[in-house]
């Protein structure tokens, strides 16, 4: 059923002009071109640990055992022909005798975008359809700041704004900054327990977990600009007030087994906001302290990992009293959000291939009672689910190719017509992702084919697969 759509996508909705093909085939052309040097992930985590993308991601930014045994150590493992850090505090390792180079790396997305239906008009500054993009330019610091301290820090350009663009807005700027992860780590014994503990302070709920079962790194890893996503809403822990707050917490991880954290969070001044690039008016509006939580447990043997966890937040959010119209007053009385997910993984390693199974769902009840008497809310109480079952080939030890398949199903309360769901397939190229070659470690890439299909979109089933896209990428990294 779901090829037929796909064929009939192809062949009746969606014809293709020989200007088309050349362009991708151009596009493509420069990109194999651009991709003869090796990949990595961000190569600054590369040239600090000296090991190869495969050691950490079976494709990035999807993480091994190893790569997310390095998160939880606060970005800090070394090993490589660079100096860990600049003033190394213990140096059994010789790392003062190394050469030291700033853990800084860069990252954009080409992509090339065909959409089911044109962009409706006026399309500018993209094409009705069949559009190259490039996506923000994206820097980081990724790796040690001390022996126990290390940071994945994102900070993201987007283009100078139009006047257009701006219009009565203040709030539209050309930086900001994007998912960031500042953490302390050590370790311990107790008994013959091994402990790991730490401190991470970040600005999105759930980009500091190391399995990407949780929303902030979650598949798709690139997704074209055009992309209607998983539908019109989503829990608020999924990406809801990404990069809008800040937060504080501590995590143990016993016994190369059990992992546990909790933080609070707390939304940015508007101010605040402003000042770090990010629109404070994106989200529904401002909250105190919100808990998180996340429990997992990952037994291992032999080849295989098994991962069964819950994650949550809760936040009592102030909505804006008047939306729209770039006053930062709230309403005193609030809309109180309750998060609760259920996520698994299992990852086998072959000889010459990572297999990689997860799924995922979160229930949101929502208790509006700020915006339903503000006549915001069609009801006073809601639910919104969201379920994401994801499976993945990554063949190749030396060049990799990466199969993935994803199904996706948002519902809730009828009122709020979101029903959404359907289907994401992918092929991606790493190549040397593990072979080390002349350009090692400074430069990273991913080729991607990506189609996203859609049974449901918005409450309906009517013209759902009129959001049906397909992007080509190469992501760069250096």
């Amino acid at each position: 059923m779901h090829g037929a759509r796909l064929r009939s996508w192809f062949f009746e909705r969606l014809p293709i002009t020989a200007a088309t093909i050349a362009l991708a085939a151009a596009f493509f052309a420069v990109i194999a071109t651009m991709c003869a040097t090796p990949a990595r992930t961000l190569p600054s985590f590369a040239r600090q640990t000296g090991q190869p993308c495969g050691t950490c991601h079976t494709d990035f930014a999807g993480l091994t055992p190893y790569g997310r045994r390095f998160k939880i150590n606060g970005y800090t493992n070394g090993g490589g022909q660079y100096r860990t850090t600049l003033f190394p505090f213990d140096d059994s390792t010789g790392d003062s005798k190394k050469k030291w180079v700033p853990p800084i790396s860069m990252m954009s997305i080409v992509g090339f975008t065909r959409t089911a239906t044109d962009l409706p008009p006026p399309a500018d500054p993209n094409a009705p359809n069949n559009n190259i993009t490039i996506a923000p330019l994206s820097f980081f610091w990724g790796g040690a700041i001390t022996d126990h301290i290390g940071a994945f820090a994102q900070l993201t350009y987007n283009g100078a704004p139009s006047a257009a663009g701006v219009g009565n807005d203040p709030f539209v700027h050309a930086w900001s900054w994007d998912n960031t992860d500042v953490r302390y780590a050590d370790s311990t014994t107790l008994g013959k327990m091994n402990i790991t503990y730490g401190i991470t302070a970040n600005n999105n709920p759930t980009v500091q977990d190391p399995w990407n079962t949780t929303p902030a790194w979650a598949f798709p890893y690139a997704a074209s600009p055009f992309w209607p996503g998983f539908g019109p809403a989503a829990p608020i822990i999924d990406g809801g007030f990404a990069a809008s707050v800040g937060s504080v917490g501590g995590y143990v991880y016993i016994n190369d087994l059990i992992y546990l954290e909790t933080s609070v969070y707390r939304t940015l001044s508007p101010g605040a906001q402003n000042a770090l690039g990010v629109d404070p008016f994106g989200p529904p509006g401002l909250f105190g302290a919100a808990p998180y939580w996340r429990a997992a447990i990952e037994p291992h043997w032999g080849p295989h990992w098994l991962e069964v966890g819950t994650f949550g937040m809760i936040a009592n959010v102030h909505p804006w009293v008047a939306p729209g119209t770039q006053s930062t007053a709230t309403f005193p009385q609030t809309d109180k959000y309750t998060d609760v997910g259920f996520d698994a993984q299992y990852q086998y390693q072959g000889s010459n291939f990572w297999f990689t199974l997860r799924g995922t769902y979160i229930r949101e009840n929502q208790k509006l009672d700020a915006s339903f008497n503000l006549l915001g809310a069609p009801a006073l109480t809601n639910e919104l689910s969201e379920a994401r079952a994801y499976a993945s080939l990554a063949y190749g030890n030396n060049n990799r190719v990466v199969l993935t398949g994803q199904y996706f199903n948002t519902w809730g309360s009828p009122l709020l017509s979101v029903d959404t769901k359907g289907w994401i397939a992918e092929i991606a190229y790493i190549p040397f992702v593990s072979s080390f070659s002349p350009g090692w470690p400074w430069l990273n890439a991913r080729i991607g084919l990506q189609y996203t299909w859609y049974e449901q979109f918005g409450g309906t089933s009517v013209g759902a697969s009129s959001n049906n896209i397909l992007f080509a990428y190469i992501w760069l990294a250096m």
